[in-house]
Order: structure tokens, then sequence, then C-alpha cells
């Protein structure tokens, strides 16, 4: 083992393998991971931050109801989830996921139709083991811990990987799934994507912990901290955590050490509550920048290859989001549909209630369909 057990969280230590620079500084912890690997990482590293700028400009025209990005964050998420079998293991995703969602083969245009607010945008194809967007802080966790113990007792060889942010640790819901999951060693990843804010609120008001790892300490689970904006170290260190649970040796949590570049939301304005010297001093840290550099020192990637790249993602991502505008809209009774397999009462009362309100006022039924 390169990195479990080997790496103390009471000591504040943290995996990293390349420097801000994209220099490697660490070489003895360098993963087995092969150039066409590190290629496809980058290039869905860099579709989600071309996704997330149109996205937000997309909303700001009126055109998308939401957006929460990933941007600063997506070495993070495309390490982590290139380390998960399709078909056989599960991702249960926060609200803020969106290279993840690309990396475990979330269409592009289903995550758009989400954000307008279409429930059919939240459904994984065949094959895609990827439950909806959480919005409910925390309780991802618990799914999640329900899946793993499934898949434990069913005796498949599946995993389950979960993640949060650093405002996500303040929810009791996620000691309660991490000490059940540790209870009954079921086969989960736990990942704390500390962005150093959640929404308004630093890190140091949230929690007087030396770190977040050391949360899982408490209910005697494996934990670990990794630089979240070091592709390499996060790929390394998610691998040998997906082989430890995969072998029946129960759940271990992951901090990444990373930073929001974006917003919290499309309607959320940083600069109130965000120092520009920290927002410049973050920058140098961006995981595009140094996967890139890296990439370039290793004869792999140049500045050609790059424009090329980003004409195809911006048109790609373009012609997605001409698709969803044009099938975005849906029932009135698809919004009450899918709590339950069917409506209950309650469900039926609300749905007559919405559809008399619309029969009366038809004018206003454009708000109701979108």
């Amino acid at each position: 083992m390169k990195y479990i057990n080997k790496f103390d969280p009471l000591k504040n230590e943290r995996v990293e393998i390349m420097d801000a620079k994209g220099k490697i500084i660490n070489p003895k912890l360098m993963p087995e991971i092969d150039n066409d690997k590190l290629i496809e990482a980058y290039k869905l590293m860099n579709l989600s931050r071309r996704q997330d700028d149109f996205q937000n400009k997309a909303q700001r025209q009126g055109r998308l109801l939401s957006f929460l990005s990933s941007t600063g964050q997506e070495a993070s998420e495309v390490g982590y989830a290139m380390n998960l079998i399709k078909g056989k293991d599960w991702f249960v995703s926060g609200y803020r996921n969106n290279a993840a969602w690309l990396t475990v083969g979330m269409p592009i245009r289903n995550i758009m139709l989400y954000w307008a607010g279409n429930e059919f945008g939240a459904r994984s194809p065949e094959g895609v083991n990827s439950l909806p967007p959480n919005i409910v802080i925390g309780s991802q966790y618990s799914q999640a811990t329900g899946l793993a113990f499934a898949e434990k007792y069913n005796k498949r060889d599946g995993i389950v990987l979960t993640t949060t942010g650093d405002g996500g640790t303040s929810e009791g819901e996620v000691y309660e799934a991490m000490n059940f999951a540790k209870l009954h060693e079921v086969p989960c990843i736990f990942v704390v994507e500390n962005n150093k804010w959640a929404i308004s609120t630093p890190v140091f008001q949230a929690t007087k912990s030396l770190n977040f790892a050391v949360k899982g300490i408490a209910v005697g689970m494996p934990s670990i901290k990794v630089d979240g904006n070091d592709f390499l170290a996060v790929y390394g260190v998610f691998k040998e955590a997906a082989e430890w649970v995969r072998k029946g040796n129960g759940p271990i949590l992951v901090e990444c050490d990373t930073y929001r570049l974006g917003a919290h939301s499309s309607s959320d304005n940083p600069d109130i509550y965000r120092s520009p010297e920290e927002f410049e001093a973050a920058k140098l840290r961006d995981p595009l920048i140094r996967m890139k550099q890296y990439l370039k020192d290793q004869k792999l990637w140049d500045d050609k290859k790059q424009t090329k790249l980003d004409e195809e993602q911006d048109a790609f991502v373009a012609a997605e989001f001409e698709w969803m505008e044009k099938n975005k809209n849906y029932g009135l009774e698809d919004i009450f549909n899918y709590t339950y397999e069917e409506m209950d009462n309650d469900l039926k009362e609300q749905y007559s209630e919405a559809k008399a309100f619309f029969e009366k006022y038809p004018e206003s039924k454009d708000g109701g369909h979108h």
C-alpha cells in the first residue's frame, strides 16, 4: 500500500505528487496509469470546465433554472470517478458533481435537462449506476451506506462511492452513515470534497478539527487526505481505496483538499464573502492548469491540441444544450409522479390543485411546465 495507513491525518499529512506548476515532486508515489487514460482524464476535466462556463452564462440568460458548477474541483471528481467500474459500482452524488457525472457516463444532455427542471434528466442510462443528484445535504451518505450494505448482503462485488462538501460534514446523518457502514464493514468509499466554503461559511467556522479526514477515526474507519487539485495523487489514492474496499476491508474516508473557484450556485456572489487575495492564490492551484502543464512536460499535449479540443468541446456543449432546449418540456403530472412508485393521496391532492390552477390561469401554464 502506497497511501492507506501510510499518511496520518492526525499529523495532517497529505498525499501529493505534483506541485502547483505540474512538476513531479514525489515520484515514488506515482500511480500506475497509462498515457491514454491521462489524456482521457484531462479531456473530461476540460469538458466539465467548458460546460460549467456555458451553463453559468445560460442560467444568467434565463435558459436554466439553476446550476452548481464543479469549477476548481475537476481533478478530484474525475480522479475518483475513473476508479469506478461501469455497470458494477455505484456513484451516489451530491449536487456539485458535474465532472464526476460526465466521468461515470451520464450524458451531458441529461445533466442539462436536470438543471432545466426536467425530472427525466436525473435518470441514468442503462449500465450507469449513478443515483439522481442529492439536494438534501448529507443524506447521500446514508443512501450509499444502504447500497453498500445491499452489495455485501447479496454477495455482489460492486462498491459504492459517495461524496459531500466540507459543509456536509456538519450534518449528523454523515456520522450516522459512516458509523453504520463501519459496524457492518460495507464496501463504501466516503469522500469529503473540502472546497473551503459551505456557501458563505468558511471551514474555520464549520469545524475545529485538524482536517476532515480525522472525522473517520471516531468510527474506526481508515482515512486519508489528498491534494484534491493534483489529479495523479487523487487517482492513485482512489485506485488503492477502491481495491481496499473491494477486498472486503470495510469502508474508508478520503478528504480531497480542493477549492471552489466558482460561486456556490448560480444565485450566489462569492465576491461578497471571499477576498480577492484568497481567490487569486487559489487560482494558482487550478487543477486544469497543473494537469495541462504535466501533459506538456511529458510531450503528450501542446497548444494546438488544446485549441482543437476547446473548439470541439464548445461545439458539443452548444449542440447538447440546443437539444435540451427543444426537449425540456414535460407534463404537469411528471412533477408529482416519481416520489413513490405510485402517487399517494397527498401527491394526488397537490396534483389536482396544480391542475385546477393552470386550467383557471392558462397564461401561467408555461411556468408549470418548466
